[in-house]
């Protein structure tokens, strides 16, 4: 039987960081407020030359050295992203230039901050069904570029940078299970609420940004990420004292700390990131899950959880043996 098991990790985060500080002096906030209400202390901002496949290379880059591969390797590419370069060809095609990778798959999901899970879940299937050996699932956003700055609800959470991981066909279990789910009804919660088909004159005019009922998502992604923690112990058969590590989405401590308490997991079994990163969307987790390995806290044989939460609603979980 054939699985697939993570080999490489890789992640960037562009040069520039955002302090709660310096938001102080460009929207009605303070970074004692900031930090109270999502734990967030600074962020990463991409350049104004700098662009979601830029960052999506980097990251790529990094995760293949860790894999020990090259890109001639690579038989499948999957990105997630709501922060697209062009509205096509996908990032992932674009990606696949910019490695000189020709012919293989490459696509993009759209799941917003639940997008990498979404990733991993095709590229497992793709892999246990014998249609690729060696794929490549990428997390990147430049949030920045669609958050109102005036708009203190929205634009002191959010952050820009890429995650990735290289998924290789094994006969030993790695991705043991996945767990996918979306509710449309909630549409309005989290959104841009702008597209091509859609309130294009957004666009023109330059509004075209994320808009956020804080409380509602809060209480929403705290049940969902909750309930996904038990769907995927029990279908695994295991309890909450054997996942080694938890790496949430980055979105806020307060909702991290909750799932902790509703699940029994410790604090010191969490892989947080947020303080430095805020909520990077879709590059979130692989980007916490790079840093716990790099950091030498995620080892080979340890069992851990990744989740995410995003708009749509979308949310979903991966167990995952290392």
């Amino acid at each position: 039987m054939i699985f697939s098991r993570i080999t490489g990790t890789g992640g960037y985060l562009p040069e520039r960081v955002m302090t709660n500080a310096e938001l102080e002096k460009v929207v009605d906030t303070s970074d004692e407020w900031i930090a109270a209400r999502s734990g967030i202390r600074e962020r990463r901002i991409a350049a104004d030359d700098e662009f979601t496949c830029d960052l999506a290379e980097k990251a790529a880059l990094r995760a293949i050295r860790s894999a020990g591969k090259t890109p001639a390797d690579i038989d499948l590419i999957v990105g997630a992203t709501s922060t697209p370069d062009e509205e096509f060809p996908s990032t992932a095609c674009l990606l696949q230039e910019r490695l000189g990778i020709s012919g293989p798959p490459a696509f993009d999901v759209q799941a917003v901050c639940a997008g990498f899970l979404f990733a991993v879940d095709v590229v497992d299937k793709f892999i246990r069904t014998g249609s690729a050996k060696c794929a490549l699932v990428i997390g990147a956003e430049t949030f920045s570029r669609i958050l109102d700055w005036t708009d203190r609800r929205t634009c002191v959470l959010f952050g820009d940078g890429a995650g990735a991981v290289i998924l290789e066909a094994d006969e030993e279990p790695g991705i043991l299970s996945t767990h996918l789910h979306s509710d449309g009804r909630y549409k309005d919660l989290l959104c841009v609420p702008t597209g091509v088909s859609r309130n294009y004159e957004r666009i023109q005019d330059g509004s075209a940004y994320v808009t956020m009922e804080g409380g509602e998502v809060f209480r929403w992604a705290v049940t969902a990420m909750s309930d996904i923690v038990k769907e995927a112990l029990d279908a695994n058969g295991m309890t909450h004292d054997q996942i080694d590590w938890l790496v949430p989405h980055q979105a806020n401590i307060r909702i991290i700390n909750a799932i902790g308490r509703r699940t029994g997991i410790p604090d010191e079994k969490v892989i947080v990131t947020v303080d430095r990163h805020g909520n990077t969307s879709a590059a979130s987790v692989p980007l916490a899950l790079d840093e716990g390995i790099r950091k030498g806290r995620i080892r080979p044989g340890q069992m851990v959880l990744i989740e995410g939460f995003g708009g749509g609603f979308t949310w979903g979980a991966a167990m995952i043996k290392m």
